[in-house]
């Protein structure tokens, strides 16, 4: 399945349990020798809450991340499909995810309430995590957000000239990997459109430049919020396309709302 072209391999352990190596999942994310995603996700059933499924997350490298925006969108489609109904809970690493259907068919999770403290990001030290003392040659001054995973926004200027594949992949690698980001970050690049637009484009840890991110969108919101520069609720343009977040306050959790699509189903062997 994908949204927005941030596509995911998923796999259902709800009857068979999936143990899987980081070789493995490394394997079936290759584009060329595997399947390919941006993703893996692994259905399980929820230990403590019936009613619900259990959502794994894992990056191309085999590393096992706590959110994934799109993912939750395409994991709750299957649920509400399966329970003919059109609102679930999804349960992550993160916490217990609200979804629900409207009618025009997109998918809206309500992401959390976006954590701040820089303990909460988590990073290395304490710094104001409005203004993080980071820069290089073409970008300074991000704000960290995190949204089940942490993030770091910067603002340019005018992303379809300045800033390409290779521009994202410098400046994303080299913050990803920076030592104030402990659990290394997802990095957002946002140019502000209009009061209720943006644009960006992501580097995701572990993944590298995909075509949209879910939590990247929110913690992209969140921070242009922050900063004043836009409305609380946006349309948020990936290189997949558009994600419409609102976050009504401060103290209230982020809603995501976008499409999920099908790509094919079939059975994988992992003998």
């Amino acid at each position: 399945m994908h949204g927005l072209g941030n596509d995911f391999v998923i796999l259902d352990a709800r009857m068979t349990n999936i143990e899987l190596s980081d070789e493995e999942i490394q394997y079936i994310c290759d584009r060329k020798r595997g399947i390919g995603c941006d993703q893996l996700i692994i259905l399980e059933i929820s230990e403590g809450f019936q009613e619900t499924l259990f959502m794994r997350i894992f990056n191309t490298d085999g590393s096992e991340a706590r959110a994934c925006g799109n993912a939750t969108r395409c994991v709750a489609d299957i649920l509400m499909n399966e329970e003919d109904m059109n609102s679930c809970v999804i349960e992550t690493v993160a916490g217990m995810l609200n979804c629900r259907r409207s009618e025009d068919g997109l998918i809206t999770v309500q992401m959390g309430v976006p954590k701040r403290d820089w303990k909460e990001i988590p990073l290395s030290k304490k710094v104001d995590t409005d203004h993080l003392p980071l820069m290089s040659e073409s970008v300074s001054d991000p704000i960290a957000v995190n949204i089940g995973n942490p993030h770091c926004v910067f603002f340019v200027d005018n992303i379809a000239d300045n800033w390409g594949d290779k521009a994202v992949e410098e400046q994303g690698k080299l913050f990803e990997l920076d030592p104030l980001f402990p659990d290394r970050t997802n990095v957002e690049f946002v140019e502000i459109l209009a009061p209720d637009h943006v644009r960006m484009r992501v580097w995701e840890r572990g993944a590298g430049i995909t075509d949209a991110c879910g939590s990247g969108a929110c913690a992209v919101a969140v921070a242009a919020i922050t900063r004043g520069l836009t409305e609380r609720k946006m349309t948020v343009t990936l290189d997949g396309g558009d994600l419409v977040l609102e976050w009504v306050s401060d103290d209230a959790q982020i809603s995501m709302t976008g499409p999920v699509s099908y790509v094919f189903e079939g059975q994988l062997n992992l003998s």
